[in-house]
């Protein structure tokens, strides 16, 4: 294991949690690495009563995104072996845990808004997750056809069936 950076001098800002992520994912091993991986993984966000109107128009997107806090991540690294490769790469090429803010960005599929409840399908989040933030997915913003994936060459059947172990705990 590598030893963790030294924090000197950060800048911090304060993140309101809007909510807590349930998913069928108890445990941070054997995890589907991204949302591609857990398409049956049915789950739901769970919105602070307080943030309840934020919600309103959202069950018109097909997908949102779904931006949360590593909050099992205990430590950052700016090199790291990703799930799909076996040398190093900078935390920032990566979809690692191990940034220095430890956040996530998962796009999940939106089947039901009901309350303060979203229910989604393709849920690669562990349970009991804190929510920042959902932001719907909008192919025109989104989707750009010219776009590279770097290092990664893995195929899509490999990234659906690849799961978590303990690199990154």
């Amino acid at each position: 294991m590598k030893e963790p950076l030294e924090k000197t001098g950060d800048r911090t800002v304060a993140i309101v949690v809007i909510g807590t992520i349930r998913s069928p994912y108890r445990e941070l091993v054997n995890m589907p690495i991204q949302s591609r991986g857990a398409r049956d993984a049915v789950g739901e966000v769970v919105v602070d009563e307080i943030y309840i109107d934020g919600l309103k128009d959202l069950a018109g997107f097909s997908h949102i995104y779904l931006l949360y806090h590593f909050h099992q991540a205990l430590r950052t690294e700016m090199l790291v072996t990703p799930y799909l490769d076996t040398v190093d790469h900078g935390v920032f090429a990566t979809r690692s845990p191990l940034r220095p803010a430890h956040l996530g960005l998962s796009i999940v599929e939106l089947l039901e808004v009901a309350g303060n409840r979203v229910i989604v399908r393709g849920l690669d989040i562990l349970d009991g997750t804190p929510l920042l933030d959902i932001k719907p997915y909008i192919p025109h913003f989104d989707c750009h056809d010219s776009a590279t994936s770097g290092w990664l060459t893995s195929s899509l059947a490999e990234i659906e069936q690849k799961r978590s172990d303990r690199r990154f705990a």
